[in-house]
């Protein structure tokens, strides 16, 4: 199961806007168990479901596993991958034109918006 939030935040120093996404990437799954073919697969073997599934991110797989994800259009802005958080039943994945922080009221991490749900 996959789970997406992407918003456009407007900075305050320079007036402009910038895209950030947030990928949720549910571990135990069938797509987490998926044997994503990287350059080297002898490095891999001895990794966890979790730990493949977060290398073939860094790897720069994440495109051929979610293809419609990514906006292809002509003009379209380049989203990089920042981060990977690793989560009880699930992987964070942060992406931006350029590393910024995440406002978490609009976080789809439900620890990081309950903490906020919760607060107010």
């Amino acid at each position: 199961m996959l789970r997406l939030n992407k918003q456009s935040v407007n900075t305050k120093v320079m007036k402009t806007k910038s895209t950030q996404q947030e990928v949720l990437l549910l571990t135990g799954t069938n797509f987490s168990n998926r044997q994503w073919s990287t350059k080297d697969d002898s490095s891999s073997r001895n990794l966890s479901e979790e730990e493949k599934l977060e290398q073939a991110c860094w790897n720069g797989l994440l495109p051929e596993m979610l293809p419609e994800i990514f906006d292809h259009s002509e003009g379209a802005k380049k989203l990089f991958l920042w981060e990977i958080k690793e989560a009880a039943s699930f992987i964070e994945l942060e992406m931006g034109e350029y590393p910024e922080a995440k406002d978490n009221y609009f976080s789809i991490d439900p620890y990081s918006f309950l903490a906020h749900r919760c607060a107010n």
